[in-house]
């Protein structure tokens, strides 16, 4: 199936780009997510525009996005989770629970699909986490795991 994304697909490609992916991946996810379009002669057509567009958004997106770095860098994240004696947590710290701590930290409001827990964070301590806001700027973002 040929289609032309209108949003960056991580391992697929960005906005603008002309694509060949599996029928079942295209019908049943990109799609109804409205994150592609079928590549038609009059959609080809179209592709300039699209890429003329997020160029223009990223640009405004870049400053938005170092202002929020600059938030995290100012901030201490504590996430409190239930653990045994020896400092090992019952499950693991996801993602939203770090965009929930960051929250009620005073920090900006993240996506948890722009958070990268490396691993499984399963013990007690200070840790770091990777924030993606855009494709130019990361942060790493230290959070400390305590027990509740």
């Amino acid at each position: 199936m040929k289609l032309i994304l209108n949003a960056d697909v991580p391992n697929l490609g960005a906005p603008g780009d002309i694509v060949e992916v599996k029928d079942g991946y295209g019908r049943n996810y990109l799609l109804p997510r409205k994150l592609a379009v079928v590549a038609t002669r009059g959609a080809e057509k179209q592709v300039e525009q699209i890429r003329r567009a997020q160029k223009s958004r990223e640009i405004r997106d870049l400053g938005r996005a170092q202002q929020v770095d600059s938030q995290l860098r100012n901030i201490n994240v504590t996430v409190s989770a239930k653990a045994g004696d020896t400092g090992r947590l019952f499950g693991s710290i996801t993602p939203a629970q770090v965009v929930d701590a960051v929250k009620a930290a005073g920090g900006p409001l993240l996506d948890k699909r722009s958070i990268d827990v490396p691993g499984h964070l399963k013990t007690l301590g200070k840790h770091q986490v990777q924030v993606r806001l855009h494709p130019e700027v990361t942060t790493e973002l230290p959070i400390a795991v305590v027990a509740s």
